[in-house]
């Protein structure tokens, strides 16, 4: 089954509203890729809407870092799916590392997550994967099946099969240090064989799986030549036009 590759650029809380349009300006510009891939980019919250109007009609789609499973209510600083969903979101991060670390944000509250997105009608991208003492004691497939395990907990199979899957080892993320594609590979194949189990044959193949961790021009080749890879989610280099529109422009 075809899945179509999506390349996300994840801008964490970097840029301003001068420089992120002259970043949307050059990525307009700079990505002429055809229609084969998707792309997409997640400016901070406060960027989202000038981003989005400066991206309309390109083929850049906008997506949020991070979302409160409540529709409304007294929760100061927090935004809900359906306020990004009003401002031209698509799609919205959820479980990324630096979440689950700096904001203690467990598996059962992105579960929650999960279904606030599916109720704004917003793409899930749920990220997942394992520290490095975790890899290195070979707990990396207890590990991802944990998370997997409680995420969805409270999903329909078929909602499951809809999610995005972000296979981001933590040791990897803003190191330089980088899983070898056949590494990555590895945690990809067995994340569609979970999900085999959980959705069937037909809904694991329609699964997205990106790569995220330290994603650059140089290994971005490598990467999505792996036939369980489908897109990537890319930090730093996102920040870069010309580094984000060759890895859109990934050759294998």
């Amino acid at each position: 089954m075809s899945r179509i590759p999506f390349i996300v650029g994840n801008w964490k809380m970097y840029k301003n509203a001068s420089s992120a349009m002259e970043l949307c300006d050059q990525l307009r510009t700079g990505i002429r890729t055809a229609g084969d891939r998707e792309v997409g980019v997640a400016p901070p919250l406060a960027l989202l809407p000038l981003v989005q109007q400066r991206l309309e009609n390109s083929r850049i789609r906008v997506g949020g870092q991070n979302v409160h499973p409540q529709a409304e209510g007294a929760f100061t600083g927090e935004v809900s799916a359906e306020m990004l969903a009003s401002v031209g979101c698509s799609f919205v991060i959820i479980g990324h590392s630096e979440r689950r670390q700096h904001f203690n944000e467990g598996d059962s509250f992105l579960g929650a997550k999960l279904l606030a997105a599916f109720r704004a009608q917003l793409d899930p991208i749920f990220c997942l994967g394992e520290t490095l003492q975790e890899r290195e004691s070979g707990a990396t497939e207890g590990v991802i099946r944990r998370q997997l395990d409680k995420a969805l907990a409270s999903l329909t199979p078929p909602q499951a099969s809809r999610i995005i899957v972000a296979y981001e080892p933590v040791w990897a993320i803003g190191t330089g240090r980088t899983a070898t594609p056949e590494t990555a590979q590895q945690v990809h194949h067995l994340i569609r064989e979970y999900f085999r189990g959980l959705c069937g044959i037909e809904g694991a193949n329609r699964l997205r799986i990106l790569y995220g961790g330290s994603v650059k021009p140089d290994n971005v080749d490598g990467l999505m030549a792996q036939p369980d890879i489908d897109g990537t989610l890319v930090g730093g280099a996102s920040l870069n036009a010309a580094d984000f529109a060759r890895i859109v422009d990934y050759r294998t």
